[in-house]
């Protein structure tokens, strides 16, 4: 039952450092995560620089995994050449051993401290930036908090048989112990909680210096996998790969050496936390130096390894796995992505429904086609934003998360009502022979030509946010009211002046008419409208002042 206990107690407190470096990361990420990514992003020109960028973003979250995801998702997104983003691997893992370096040192009784001054930044701070640094110290608090206790735990068991025995058969191998950590990293998806993990093991005597370093080297390989499962696009998973490739070379070198590493460094920086925590210094400063000046090579290796794929008509599906969930920003980048490639295929149907006009019926079943697609996509996008936590979203993230699911329903009805409605019309508009079909052709391919600069300007929307585009792309709605006005006027002289004209025909341009101008208002309230909300320029209702006015008579 005591080594029961023991276990239970252990994992409590290693969740609880879990937990700790999670708060500071979505803290970070809610206070300065958009800043973040810019300094990330505009880094990487060169390989030093992005090296420095990454170890100084690492250091901010607390996480080098949300740093790669962040790398990966650059590259993916083609905004980032693959050599600059190796770079940044280098610079998170070395930052990922100084926080472990900065932790090791004796600072447990500012725990309380932290945690103290955090919860009250929390519940009095005015501001969302004030409560996410609220965060980020009772973050820090727990983290240390979580490293005392299990040293304290673990105090009482150092020198028992049973646990000696267990970690005997985990020492009697560097090679299994090297294993063991890689996997408790990847499925902590944190090779400082391993590391510090180990740091408490080896300064109660638990286990050997030597053991303690081959551990190390295993937390270092395991956190390396995270980025390269979380990445679906080629681009991304080569520079997860890059980055396992010379952590993998970095453990063969040095698991061999060992003995002779922790004689080395026991004899300058002595053994227990200190120890662990230098050589995890040591391990990453030095794949980072000799890594820099082969990164040329090392890029044309893993485009080897992982060559371009061959063309296929099929997008590759939306994930959302535990990585892009610590990094909601990621993930709302990947999901736009997925809302543009939407606006592309309606685009696609605007065209072949302006065929459709002077044309055979061949484009409708590729109009079909392309709204099952939509609509599928749309499904999925939505499910994948659901799946997000609205507790790990800053106000700025919320207000995208719901753009974008505002953006693929309304993008979905579009193309609804042109895939059943628009291409119906057209069809009875054929059989019924309406007159002066080149004239009304010709207007009614205008409309759906403005219909696709209407939905050029909405994609262009969800990406700037610009409101000057918004009011001009809100006022379509009124230019597209007044072409349905002027096409009913139109009809209506007609039928004055030719009283032996059959009125149900001619009407069939009429339900065309309006079914794109419905189209048209969709795209209007799919990017416009959030924008619109945001700055308080949309009311909620157009009647509110009609009411005001009845009450006051």
């Amino acid at each position: 039952m005591t080594g029961t206990l023991l276990l239970l107690d252990l994992a409590g407190w290693v969740a609880l450092l879990l937990w700790g470096i999670h708060m500071i990361r979505t803290g970070v990420q809610r206070a300065y995560g958009a800043d973040l990514q810019r300094v990330l992003a505009t880094s990487l020109g060169h390989p030093l620089k992005a090296l420095l960028a990454g170890l100084g973003v690492t250091m901010l979250l607390q996480s080098s995994t949300a740093t790669g995801l962040m790398a990966t998702s650059f590259a993916a997104g083609g905004l980032v050449e693959l050599v600059p983003a190796l770079a940044v691997m280098l610079g998170a893992n070395v930052g990922t051993a100084l926080i472990v370096k900065a932790l090791s040192f004796d600072v447990a009784k500012a725990a309380p401290i932290l945690v103290l001054v955090g919860a009250v930044a929390f519940r009095r701070a005015s501001g969302p930036k004030g409560r996410a640094l609220g965060r980020i110290a009772i973050g820090l608090g727990l983290v240390l908090l979580a490293l005392i206790q299990l040293v304290a735990t673990l105090e009482p068991y150092s020198a028992t048989p049973g646990l000696h025995a267990l970690l005997g058969a985990v020492a009697s191998d560097p090679v299994i112990a090297t294993l063991l950590a890689a996997i408790l990293a990847w499925a902590a998806h944190s090779s400082v909680a391993v590391v510090l993990l180990v740091a408490a093991f080896a300064q109660q005597g638990i286990v050997s210096a030597e053991t303690a370093l081959a551990l190390v080297l295993g937390a270092n390989l395991g956190s390396s996998l995270n980025p390269l499962l979380a990445s679906r696009e080629v681009a991304g998973r080569r520079v997860a790969l890059g980055n396992l490739v010379v952590r993998l070379g970095g453990c063969a070198v040095a698991l061999p050496l060992l003995p002779w590493l922790t004689h080395g460094l026991a004899a300058v920086a002595g053994g227990g936390r200190a120890l662990v925590a230098d050589f995890h210094v040591l391990f990453n400063l030095t794949l980072a130096a000799f890594g820099l000046p082969l990164l040329l090579p090392l890029a044309q290796l893993v485009r080897r390894l992982l060559p371009d794929p061959a063309a296929s008509p099929t997008e590759p599906p939306l994930h959302l796995d535990e990585g892009l969930a610590e990094t909601p920003s990621i993930a709302l980048g990947l999901a736009a992505r997925h809302a543009l490639r939407m606006a592309d295929r309606l685009e696609v149907m605007l065209a072949d429904a302006v065929r459709l006009l002077s044309a055979d019926a061949g484009q409708q079943e590729r109009i079909r086609l392309a709204e099952h697609d939509i609509d599928a996509r749309g499904t999925e996008v939505q499910r994948f934003l659901a799946r997000l936590d609205p507790e790990a979203l800053s106000e700025a993230e919320q207000r995208r998360l719901a753009a974008l699911l505002s953006f693929t329903v309304q993008i979905g009805h579009a193309a609804d009502v042109l895939s059943r409605n628009v291409v119906a019309q057209i069809g009875r508009r054929r059989k019924q022979g309406v007159r002066s079909v080149q004239r009304q052709d010709g207007d009614l391919s205008a409309m759906i030509e403005r219909l696709s600069a209407n939905l050029r300007t909405a994609a262009s929307l969800l990406v700037t946010e610009d409101e000057v585009l918004a009011r001009r792309l809100a006022d379509e709605k009124h230019g597209f009211r007044s072409l349905e006005e002027k096409r009913i006027a139109s009809h209506v002289a007609h039928l004055r002046d030719e009283p032996g004209l059959d009125a149900s025909a001619q009407a069939v341009d009429l339900d065309l008419v309006r079914d794109i101008k419905r189209i048209n208002d969709h795209l209007v309230a799919s990017a416009a409208y959030p924008i619109l909300r945001t700055r308080g320029e949309l009311l909620d209702s157009r009647l509110r002042a009609a009411e005001d006015y009845a009450s006051s008579g």
